[in-house]
């Protein structure tokens, strides 16, 4: 952790924290979670010991990322995005390990603030999910999905940009024939 900044209001506890990582006011990182380089984890997001971080990914405020999620390399989660890692939760029974569902959000995603995502779903790689989605299901690589659930609205670019029926993108001109 020799090059990473901590703001002296944030607290990060674990040692797996890659080099220019920024974790600023009341954030909290707990033991245990890996943190890749280059991410910002802004004020009073929560990464709890057992997520995983890849490189540049922006943790964006009041974020909470729980034990089981892993976010891969690029990932952006937008304000008061929520992730549950238990199906099933009670109070008088304490789930660990195996028995909290993994999610993963593959690189280059984005989800929208205040996204909730239920836990064992899997977000393709530059999908997108618009502000408010509620995930409980798979999101293929680059969907657009929205609403309570989150249904496929139509597609992006890696870029962000939304496609229309050519699959090229009007911005960048990427051509996704896989969308086709």
């Amino acid at each position: 952790m020799s090059d990473v900044f901590v703001h002296p209001k944030g607290l990060c506890e674990s040692s797996d924290v890659g080099d220019g990582t920024r974790v600023w006011a009341f954030a909290h990182v707990l033991p245990g979670a890996r943190i890749g380089r280059d991410c910002n984890i802004c004020d009073g997001a929560f990464v709890e010991g057992r997520a995983v971080l890849g490189d540049r990914v922006t943790v964006k405020n009041g974020t909470l990322v729980f034990d089981g999620v892993v976010c891969e390399d690029e990932v952006f989660l937008g304000p008061n995005v929520l992730f549950t890692n238990d199906l099933r939760p009670r109070a008088a029974i304490r789930r660990t390990g195996d028995a909290l569902l993994p999610t993963v959000v593959r690189r280059g995603a984005t989800l929208g603030a205040g996204t909730v995502v239920v836990c064992g779903v899997e977000i393709g790689e530059h999908a997108f999910a618009a502000a408010g989605s509620v995930i409980t299901k798979d999101v293929p690589a680059h969907a657009f999905v929205a609403g309570n659930p989150a249904t496929l609205k139509g597609w992006v670019c890696t870029c962000g940009q939304r496609l229309d029926s050519t699959s090229t993108c009007p911005d960048c001109h990427t051509h996704h024939p896989h969308l086709a």
